[in-house]
């Protein structure tokens, strides 16, 4: 049973909701600005909290990036309560654990209890990017576009569809409350390494830099803007590929943790004219294959492939297929995935590629 629901969270009248053990999963989105107060309070005040999951340590803790669960912590449950900001691609480990919980719940048939979406503005907009799954794909990661103009209910409505679930989804909309008028989407860090309002236009191609030698500045105050690694030179004359509107500054910096922790790391810092409307897979496709090229020591490691997922976009960043034939494939596979997104959208508004 799929529902999408009009008033807020508090006023939904479901007895699970409101006698019923509650678990909260969540993170620190999940902040109602209008009653100064975090979503699982409601349930708090009620005295029907049965559990919150949240992220391991601190909201912005450097490497903190996943909720952890088991099914055993939902057998005792009659709802759980999502909300978490997405951030408009598919590789977002948050969302990712929202997918694995619908798949827990699934596995538990009749026993599963209600889950419950409180949805938020997409951050990235309803731009799409890339292309959906058609290799070997991430674990919890449904058949979308790499930059999927959709919000998390949306894509819990999908996801819903595509695993044939049986148990009870609910979406609260957007709309709902005054916070996403108050808050733009980005206000609160939706993660350690998405600080800010740029941060979303870049991670779609961005993200995919986790999984090579190259960091995305991870560790930085500024993470996707800056790409970077002790190996790369720099130079005024060096031909890096840059898109239309974009302009890249050669610069430095020094992560405090992750990957080149306290090395110091030559690269580019990404730079978007106003107004642009930056298609960041294309734009990193273009600079991986540049990369490929240009350093020998250039690598992709574990997981790249399975993160990207598309074979012929694979083959022109190892030089194996040409510009015009990744960008004609992106753009069919574009058109394909907003025809398949348009099913499952709750708004009025529609996802649309960049032309």
């Amino acid at each position: 049973m799929f529902s999408f629901r009009t008033t807020s969270l508090e006023e939904q009248l479901d007895k699970s909701l409101q006698e019923g053990r509650v678990g909260c999963f969540c993170t620190q989105n999940c902040w109602d600005t209008e009653r100064g107060r975090y979503m699982y309070d409601i349930f708090r005040e009620r005295g029907n909290l049965q559990t919150v999951f949240m992220p391991r340590a601190t909201e912005l803790t450097p490497l903190t990036n996943h909720i952890e669960f088991s099914v055993d912590d939902l057998r005792e449950l009659n709802a759980v309560v999502v909300e978490i900001q997405d951030v408009g691609a598919r590789y977002f480990n948050y969302t990712k654990d929202v997918f694995r919980l619908m798949d827990a719940l699934k596995s538990m048939k009749e026993e599963a209890p209600s889950l419950y979406i409180v949805d938020h503005i997409n951050p990235a907009g309803r731009v799409v990017e890339g292309t959906m799954p058609s290799a070997d794909v991430e674990a919890n990661v449904p058949k979308v576009a790499h930059r999927h103009g959709l919000t998390l209910g949306e894509l819990a409505n999908l996801y819903y569809s595509e695993i044939g679930a049986k148990f009870a989804l609910h979406v609260i909309s957007a709309l709902a409350t005054d916070t996403n008028k108050q808050l733009m989407p980005w206000t609160i860090a939706p993660a350690s390494d998405i600080p800010g309002l740029f941060t979303c236009d870049m991670y779609s191609g961005g993200g995919l830099w986790n999984n090579t030698n190259i960091s995305p500045a991870i560790g930085t105050a500024r993470p996707y803007e800056y790409i970077g690694s002790p190996f790369i030179k720099t130079a005024a004359n060096e031909p890096v590929p840059a898109a239309e509107g974009v302009m890249l500054r050669p610069c430095s910096f020094t992560p405090s943790c992750g990957k080149y922790e306290g090395k110091k790391c030559y690269g580019y810092q990404i730079m978007l004219e106003p107004g642009v409307e930056y298609h960041s897979l294309m734009h990193t496709l273009q600079l991986m294959h540049y990369f490929r090229e240009r350093y020998s020591e250039f690598t992709l490691e574990e997981g790249f492939a399975a993160k990207l997922s598309d074979n012929l976009l694979l083959d022109y960043i190892n030089g194996n297929a040409t510009w015009e034939e990744a960008r004609g494939h992106i753009k069919v596979e574009e058109q394909k995935w907003i025809r398949k997104a348009k099913k499952f959208t709750l708004y009025e508004d529609m996802p649309y590629r960049i032309k």
